[in-house]
């Protein structure tokens, strides 16, 4: 019923120990596939999620829109799970996702915990819980029926960055959302790099120009500029 698309760029360290997560504490009746879609990597991230025991596909090209619509392209499920490598949902994420699916749910998303005890963190991380689109981290995951995903297109490939919050977007208007009360943990290494205050800044004046329309190439300049490691 489920199958998990992970895009991965060089997250080695990260990817086999979230396969491992994912393939111990997923329902084997409703978990199917998880597949590791890479973009390129130059370190050991193939090799770790196949040792965990995901199915690994090599992207056309980099990006996480294009890896991502390229692993839904080749699941064979009911229901696709986004997610990202450095980001845990709870251990019951899969039956939390087939009661919402049976609850009429199209697509959906859990709140977001970091792995980091941060004031700031915390409090930006507890207003995941409402269902207002304005901001929606992709750190949250996102899973989705695979016929609604497929009647809007899939991820715009044109979106660098921003791709989930077009995604969110454009989906809500064809299909209901709910914010799943669970909580997803992730990995606030960026934060650890660039400092909670400076980057949340920063992430807040990108959400600001992407609505405003500023071009995906002005955002990309801004983010590899300012942003530590900041892989895209």
């Amino acid at each position: 019923m489920i199958s998990v698309i992970i895009p991965a760029y060089n997250e080695e360290g990260y990817i086999g120990k979230l396969v491992s997560y994912l393939m111990h504490f997923g329902n084997e009746s409703v978990l199917q596939e998880i597949i590791v879609v890479d973009g390129g990597s130059t370190d050991q991230t193939i090799v770790e999620a196949k040792n965990a025991g995901a199915q690994v596909m090599i992207s056309p090209k980099k990006g996480r829109a294009v890896q991502m619509n390229y692993g839904a392209s080749i699941a064979d499920t009911s229901v696709l799970y986004f997610l990202h490598a450095d980001s845990f949902p709870p251990e019951d994420f899969s039956k939390q996702i087939v009661e919402a699916i049976n609850q009429g749910i199209d697509v959906g998303c859990f709140r977001l915990h970091f792995d980091d005890r941060h004031w700031f963190l915390r409090t930006a991380a507890w207003f995941t819980r409402f269902k207002s689109g304005w901001i929606r981290f992709g750190d949250q995951s996102l899973f989705v029926k695979k016929e609604l995903f497929d009647q809007v297109g899939g991820f715009d490939e044109k979106c660098i960055l921003m791709e989930d919050q077009d995604m969110v977007k454009r989906i809500k208007q064809r299909g209901k959302f709910k914010v799943i009360p669970g909580y997803i943990t992730t990995s606030a290494r960026k934060f650890h790099e660039n400092g909670p205050y400076r980057l949340m800044g920063i992430f807040f004046y990108l959400y600001f120009l992407y609505y405003l329309g500023t071009s995906q190439g002005t955002l990309v300049r801004i983010y590899r500029k300012w942003i530590s490691n900041g892989k895209t």
